[in-house]
C-alpha cells in the first residue's frame, strides 16, 4: 500500500479525480494527505470531507524559497509518501525540494510539453496558431516543466476558441490522464530511463501513453 500526498493551491479539480479514482478503481494506495500553501484553498474542503487529512504551510510566511521548501518538505514527510503530486501548486519549487523526491513526484502542466512551459499556455497557444493543444503528465526536475513525459493527452484548436474554451477541453482531459498516471505509479508500471518513460503493460484497456480528446 503506498501513500501518496498532494499538493494543492486552489480547487484542486485534478487532486479530486485522483481521490475519487483511487477509491472507485481500488488502488493499492491511499491517500495519506492534501497540503496546500493557502489556507483558503477550496480543495481542503473536499479532502476533508472525503476523510483525508490536510494541512496548510503558508508560502506567504516565508521571506525564501528554500525556507518555505524546508517547511513543505518536513510536512510531506510526515506522511511517509511514496508519492507526491502537484495538482494546482502554484509554486516553483527549489532544486533542492524536487532532489529530495527525485522519481517520486509528479506534476500536469496544461500543455504538450515540451511546448509551451510556464504561465498562460492557451492564450500563447491561440497565438502561436497551432492546431493541436494538450496537457502532460510528467516527473519533475529542476529544469521547469521539462521533467519525463508519462502520458499526454490531445485536443483539437477550433476556429472560434477562447482561452476559456480551450481550458476547458484541456481539463477535461487532465481528469482522466493524471489518475491514469498516478495509478501506473502505485503500480510499479512506469520506468525511467535516459529521460524517458516507458509503461509496463498490463491487462484491460488504457493502457497507451496519449489520449485523444473526446470532442476531436
Amino acid at each position: 500500500m503506498k501513500n501518496i500526498v498532494i499538493l494543492i493551491s486552489g480547487r484542486g479539480s485534478n487532486m479530486e479525480a485522483i481521490v475519487r479514482a483511487c477509491t472507485a478503481e481500488q488502488w493499492p494506495a491511499r491517500i495519506a494527505a492534501v497540503i496546500s500553501n493557502r489556507a483558503d484553498a477550496a480543495g481542503l474542503s473536499f479532502a476533508q470531507s472525503h476523510g483525508i487529512v490536510t494541512a496548510v504551510v503558508e508560502s506567504r510566511g516565508f521571506g525564501e524559497r528554500e525556507q518555505f521548501d524546508t517547511a513543505l518538505a518536513a510536512a510531506i514527510d510526515g506522511f511517509a509518501p511514496d508519492l507526491v503530486v502537484l495538482a494546482g501548486f502554484m509554486r516553483i519549487l527549489t532544486p533542492g525540494f524536487v532532489a529530495r523526491y527525485a522519481g517520486r513526484l509528479l506534476n500536469i502542466h496544461p500543455s504538450l510539453l515540451p511546448s509551451f512551459p510556464g504561465l498562460h499556455t492557451h492564450e500563447r497557444a491561440l497565438e502561436a496558431g497551432i492546431k493541436v493543444h494538450g496537457a502532460s503528465v510528467h516527473f519533475v526536475t529542476a529544469e521547469l516543466d521539462h521533467g519525463p513525459i508519462v502520458i499526454q493527452a490531445v485536443v483539437p484548436v477550433k476556429p472560434a476558441d477562447t482561452a476559456a474554451d480551450l481550458a476547458a477541453r484541456v481539463l477535461r482531459c487532465e481528469h482522466v490522464i493524471y489518475p491514469r498516471a498516478v495509478r501506473w505509479f502505485v503500480e510499479d508500471r512506469l520506468r525511467v530511463c535516459d529521460g524517458r518513460v516507458d509503461l509496463v503493460r498490463g491487462q484491460g484497456d488504457g493502457d497507451v501513453q496519449w489520449l485523444m480528446g473526446d470532442d476531436a
